[in-house]
């Protein structure tokens, strides 16, 4: 047998008794043919993007002892249940920590100026009257030959001597 977790992210709309019918239900599997060794609830947490619409989910972390098969069948269950958003099932470390991580603080946004209308603080190029290059000359490489400095007039000759 493998120690194993998962962590379980389901509908945060979800009532509590289906949360717990849902972790019940993987308890029951788990202790078939292995051992159940605990369940934490992390709570509800901002999602770093939104998914089905939903900018939160509840977390709840479950460890246990049980064979491959158990597993592969407990997630494919996972798959099809109606409040499971996402589960993520991994081999647990020995002497891993199963606390959640800290609440990232939000640190309020700054309006940024829209694009169109210039900054107070900084002129737009164009109106104080600079002028962006569009490119840049490249240098020549050892390999190639020397470029004449100005186009325009032809390098000098040597007459011919008699």
């Amino acid at each position: 047998m493998t120690d194993y977790e998962i962590l379980l992210m389901l509908d945060p709309e979800l009532p509590e008794e289906r949360q717990n019918e849902i972790v019940s239900r993987i308890r029951e599997a788990v202790e078939r043919d292995g051992r159940w060794e605990g369940h934490e609830p992390w709570g509800r947490r901002r999602l770093a993007y939104e998914i089905d619409h939903k900018p939160e989910g509840t977390y709840h972390l479950l460890t246990f002892e049980t064979e491959p098969a158990t597993l592969d069948e407990i997630s494919r269950v996972l798959k099809i249940t109606d409040g499971v958003m996402r589960h993520l099932a991994v081999r647990r470390v020995k002497g891993g920590s199963t606390r959640p991580p800290d609440p990232i603080r939000e640190e309020p946004r700054r309006e940024e100026p829209s694009r169109e209308e210039p900054s107070r603080e900084e002129p737009r190029r164009e109106e104080a009257g600079h002028e962006e290059p569009v490119a840049v000359a490249a240098p020549a490489s050892q390999d190639s030959e020397p470029e004449p400095e100005s186009p325009e007039s032809p390098p000098e000759e040597s007459p011919p001597e008699s």
